[in-house]
């Protein structure tokens, strides 16, 4: 099990549409590894998740708004899919400028499904080669990246690391990829690097 204690990590959402396990397994994996993690929305109201894009699961707390979270209290960023929520995250002003201001910063993003629209619509898809549910692959090389069909892909080039996977199927992968990012860059500020 990875050591994630002192690691500060930020998931958003919005309200509606997030898919259960793409937003709860890697929340309850940080929590277990030591991490402390934050749920922000552009409300900051309770998120319905849903399984397979439609049936009604559980309920998320959300701990604050997009708008008000700082990208300088926070290691990581992760982003659950779900078809609803990441179509309308991508349209959220606060969202995208966070995700950019991540990336600006080097610090990494993980997304899942069709979390990756709102890499695209932030404009940090060029150059990278990233997975995600198949139906964005056009999307995605449009933008500027190479798509290809693996469990999870973790690009450092540009500067800063996405961190890609296609469905909750991959879920471990994830996670696990997710968390090396995070010790690794724990490691070299550690070193001095």
């Amino acid at each position: 099990m990875a050591d994630l204690n002192g690691k500060n990590v930020l998931i958003i959402s919005t309200e509606f549409g997030t898919e259960q396990a793409e937003i709860e397994t890697p929340r309850d994996f940080l929590l277990a590894a030591g991490a402390s993690v934050t749920v922000a929305t552009p409300d900051g109201g309770t998120i319905q998740t849903v399984i397979s894009d439609r049936d009604p699961a559980d309920q998320v707390s959300a701990d604050t708004t997009i708008a008000d979270v700082a990208d300088s209290d926070f290691d990581a960023l992760v982003v659950p899919g779900g078809t609803v929520n990441a179509d309308t995250l991508r349209q959220d002003k606060d969202a995208v400028a966070l995700a950019r201001r991540f990336a600006t910063a080097g610090k990494p993003i993980a997304a899942i499904c069709h979390a990756p629209w709102l890499l695209v619509e932030a404009g940090l898809t060029i150059g990278k080669t990233l997975t995600s549910f198949p139906s964005l692959r056009s999307d995605l090389n449009n933008a500027g990246a190479t798509w290809v069909d693996r469990e999870v892909v973790a690009d450092d080039t540009n500067g800063f690391t996405l961190i890609t996977s296609r469905n909750p199927d991959d879920l471990d992968a994830f996670d696990s990829t997710l968390a090396e990012t995070l010790e690794k860059a724990g490691a070299a500020a550690g070193s001095g690097r």
